[in-house]
């Protein structure tokens, strides 16, 4: 028997990119799981296209949306925090501290909050996946914002698994990735960023939200991964 068969997930962030692809992949294994976003658009296309998953309309970033939430969703086994937001690139000498600031509230504070108020529903010997980014450990100009704010989330994992055991608690690093997140940009900056992260990559290309998916399926079946950041990069945090 899969070892996912049975198990309720919740993805937040799950309604695009590797936040829905680890959903699709999690529900394939046999999971029951529920994703969770903000844009009413996005949710209505998972609900139509995905009949496998449940979507709900959660602010990741209100206490009061997620008490209601995980009180009307009952007691679950796993958590992923695929939340996320576009906030804090750009070269160290024009970053600005307000936009900087905004992209910690976006994603490391609501990947914060939303694991703090889960802990009264979630299964003592579950799972709690963050989603970081390989921007924390690399080397790349123009990335130091992002560098502090997926640092902070991965400086989390060791001290949480050690706190919070047997609750078993990973991260995700991912590299670049061909999702909506690079859609921000304008459409020439945007390939030109993807080409040169391809080039770096060890394996000549940037990764799928598949296989990013994939790799949170795994830690969360693998019963002895805990404390663990995994780099799913191609390499490139070497280059």
């Amino acid at each position: 028997m899969n070892q996912l068969t049975g198990r309720k997930i919740v993805v937040m962030g799950g309604t695009s990119g590797i936040g829905l692809a680890a959903a699709r992949q999690l529900a394939a294994d046999g999971a029951s799981v529920v994703v969770t976003g903000r844009n009413p658009g996005k949710i209505a296309r998972v609900r139509q296209d995905n009949a496998s998953l449940k979507a709900e309309s959660v602010d990741a970033s209100s206490s009061q949306a997620l008490s209601a939430f995980y009180h009307s969703l009952g007691s679950f086994d796993d958590l992923v925090l695929s939340v996320s937001g576009a906030k804090g690139a750009g070269p160290f000498g024009a970053l600005d501290p307000a936009e900087l600031l905004a992209g910690f509230q976006e994603k490391f504070f609501a990947q914060l909050c939303a694991a703090q108020a889960a802990l009264p529903y979630l299964r003592k010997d579950g799972s709690l996946t963050f989603i970081s980014a390989i921007s924390a450990r690399a080397a790349n100009p123009g990335t130091a914002g992002l560098a502090a704010i997926n640092g902070a989330i991965e400086a989390m994992v060791k001290p949480l698994a050690k706190e919070l055991r047997p609750l078993r608690v990973n991260a995700i690093s991912p590299g670049a990735v061909e999702t909506p997140w690079w859609d921000s940009l304008p459409r020439n900056v945007r390939d030109d960023l993807l080409q040169q992260t391809a080039a770096s990559s060890m394996v000549g290309r940037n990764g799928t939200a598949e296989e990013l998916g994939s790799a949170v399926a795994f830690v969360i079946a693998n019963g002895f991964v805990s404390g663990t950041v995994l780099e799913v990069d191609g390499g490139l945090h070497l280059s």
